[in-house]
């Protein structure tokens, strides 16, 4: 396993309803994170990162079973020789969208998927969106990694379920709005606290109708520390970070071994 890894974070604006518009804005950020002087091993960006929450077009705009979306991270993944956890899209699949994120190796191979599998009321999500049914796991240069989108995150269950399968790793792309930056913050800081695992999430900045996205995209370690953060700008934020601290964090307090699920677990 390789134990360190240069992270890239793209916090983009999204245009909700123009996935021309957003293909071609990731385009450029993907060439200017692989420009840098240092070139990342992992880039992740945002949440229904091709169409927004233009959700009453979503039928008619979402990339029908993602082929457009593993195409063109496909190539880019293979010719730069990175590894993408790739936001989240909306995918059209058996008539039903799905808030999907799809994750490539270096040589462009889809190593693994997750549907969002909690919808958002207070976005109508429920009304527009279908629910995925399994758990994000993945593995990036040998380390067991997890996924969780946005809202996921209001459930510790989910990030500990990831915890307990091995994930070192948790990766959040989100869409998360004003005013509720302290609960982004502060959840995403207990994920990392409590599973003693890296926490590393993309969040989308900008104006999207009556809706504001701060960004504040970050990484956290496995003690809860931020290791790099975004203000509320477009940028490109990088962090790295060394797996082996993970099993330092784990053997130091040692929560795995002292939980007694018999009595707390339905």
């Amino acid at each position: 396993m390789k134990n360190k890894l240069r992270l890239a974070l793209l916090q983009m604006h999204v245009e909700a309803g123009y996935p021309e518009a957003n293909f071609a804005k990731l385009s450029t950020m993907l060439e200017d994170a692989v420009s840098a002087a240092e070139k990342p091993d992992v880039i992740l960006f945002p949440e229904m990162w091709n169409t927004g929450y233009a959700l009453t077009q979503i039928q008619t705009i979402a990339d029908k079973e993602g082929e457009r979306t593993k195409a063109f991270l496909s190539a880019f993944s293979k010719m730069h020789r990175v590894h993408i956890v790739g936001g989240s899209i909306a995918e059209l699949r058996e008539d039903k969208v799905f808030n999907t994120i799809y994750v490539f190796d270096r040589e462009g191979n889809v190593t693994a998927d997750y549907s969002k599998i909690h919808l958002f009321r207070l976005m109508d999500e429920e009304k527009y969106l279908a629910a995925g049914d399994k758990l994000g796991t993945l593995e990036i240069e040998g380390a067991k990694a997890g996924m969780m989108i946005c809202y996921d995150i209001r459930f510790p269950e989910l990030a500990r379920k990831l915890a307990l399968e091995g994930a070192k790793l948790l990766f959040v792309p989100a869409e998360w709005p004003h005013p509720r930056l302290h609960h982004w913050r502060t959840l995403l800081t207990a994920r990392a606290i409590e599973n003693q695992m890296f926490v590393i999430a993309c969040n989308r900045m900008g104006s999207s109708g009556d809706a504001h996205f701060f960004g504040h995209s970050i990484v956290l370690d496995p003690w809860g520390e931020a290791i790099a953060e975004a203000g509320d700008e477009e940028t490109i934020i990088y962090a790295d970070i060394d797996l082996s601290l993970v099993d330092t964090v784990r053997s130091k307090i040692p929560v795995f071994e002292d939980r007694r699920p018999a009595i707390y677990e339905a």
